[in-house]
């Protein structure tokens, strides 16, 4: 009697066929994952940093230095050349208002300073004897004056009473026309003697003008020449404390050479320097602040200089509200320069990653936290602690921010704790 023999479901065969369709697929599944581009790489995650991404109040700004100046100084220049004879206060002394600083010689403008003297000495002499002489020659025509009314005088009494004795038939007409001749010619004279003296009046009023005048120029040089005289004891122009003085006693100084310069105590300035990238957007206003012995001082734009040099422009800024104690001259200031208003963004904190990817592209963290993954961002501006995110992630994201210096091409980093 036959018997039904039950076919086996899992042969050697099958199996075997089924074991090699099995490691074909993971053949292909693994060399398409090894030849697609996305190559991984293991980091330690205590060789990394991981920001979140936030919301938050932006403010963009960027980190400047300044040094404190006085807010205001005075350059003190050599008027006169001549040579350092004596120094009367040394570098830091507190100045008063017209105190000598140093004193110089100059034989030249000395002999000149005597020269003028001496020409406005003589001219005031000469006009001393041009008055005399001018005087003398008034008087003289005075007296010519005087003898002309006098003689115009008699000749009119004689020739009203020749005049009257001749209507009268007691003289002849020869006598009487004699006196009538005298008469006017006597009248003519003094006319003439009184036109002559308001003439010698008039042109002795021009000399003398004239003279005063030459007298007052010559007056005025020699004032300006011992000015310059003068000139060569330097004085503080103000109050203040005198600083870079450079001048040695035996020393020649040239006309208009720097001796020095005066602070004025009157408060204290910032110049800073600024990245001329920045130019177009620096204007008086812009607000700073920096931190000093534990405590924030903020600072304003007054002035911006335009001329770059050396690929920076400058700019002056003062102190807004208090002025920190103790600051000095020459001190160097790490200011934090604010370039807009704030305003609420979404915040990425800085880091190295910046410099491989020019805020084109990040890791970013799974949530799981087993790997970091490429991904494509814009970033917007930026001040010394965040960037602003414009695209590419959201609030909460978990993202690598270390430098990516030694991770070449990879698009995908797997976290792990050593």
């Amino acid at each position: 009697m036959d018997r039904v023999i039950q076919k086996k479901k899992w042969t050697t065969k099958k199996l075997l066929t089924i074991g090699g369709i099995v490691a074909l697929v993971a053949l292909l599944v693994s060399s398409y994952y090894f030849t697609s581009g996305k190559s991984r790489l293991n980091v330690d995650t205590e060789r990394i940093t991981v920001s979140e991404v936030k919301k938050g109040v932006f403010q963009e700004s960027i980190p400047v230095n300044g040094v404190v100046l006085p807010l205001t100084t005075i350059y003190l220049d050599a008027q006169e050349g001549g040579r350092v004879e004596e120094k009367y206060v040394e570098d830091g002394a507190i100045m008063k208002k017209d105190q000598p600083i140093l004193r110089l010689s100059n034989t030249d403008l000395e002999l000149s300073l005597v020269n003028q003297e001496t020409s406005v000495y003589n001219l005031l002499t000469q006009m001393q004897i041009s008055r005399n002489a001018a005087q003398q020659n008034t008087v003289s025509r005075l007296n010519q004056m005087a003898e002309a009314n006098s003689s115009y005088n008699e000749a009119e009494r004689l020739y009203k009473l020749n005049k009257s004795l001749y209507e009268k038939k007691a003289i002849g007409e020869q006598e009487f026309r004699k006196s009538e001749i005298d008469y006017n010619y006597q009248r003519e004279k003094k006319k003439l003697s009184e036109r002559i003296l308001v003439q010698d009046s008039v042109s002795t009023e021009q000399q003398m003008d004239q003279a005063k005048q030459s007298y007052q120029g010559s007056q005025n040089a020699l004032n300006v020449m011992r000015k310059k005289v003068g000139d060569l004891i330097v004085r503080a122009p103000v109050d203040g404390q005198l600083t870079s003085l450079d001048a040695e006693i035996g020393e020649n100084k040239n006309k208009g050479q720097r001796l020095g310069q005066l602070d004025v105590l009157g408060g204290f300035k910032v110049r800073v320097d600024v990245d001329e990238h920045y130019i177009s957007r620096i204007y008086t206003g812009l607000k700073g602040t920096f931190s000093f012995a534990d405590s924030s001082y903020q600072l304003e734009i007054k002035k911006v200089y335009t001329q770059v040099t050396n690929g920076r422009f400058q700019v002056d800024m003062e102190f807004t509200g208090k002025v920190p104690k103790g600051i000095r001259r020459g001190q160097t200031l790490q200011i934090v320069l604010a370039l807009s208003d704030a305003r609420q963004s979404l915040l990425l904190p800085k880091g190295g990653f910046y410099q491989q990817t020019g805020g084109n592209w990040i890791f970013k963290v799974k949530e799981d936290g087993s790997t970091a993954y490429k991904v494509n961002i814009q970033l917007g501006n930026q001040n010394t602690d965040y960037y602003e995110v414009l695209q590419g992630l959201e609030p909460g994201d978990k993202v690598v921010t270390s430098s990516y210096e030694n991770y070449g091409t990879m698009e995908e980093l797997v976290l792990k704790k050593q």
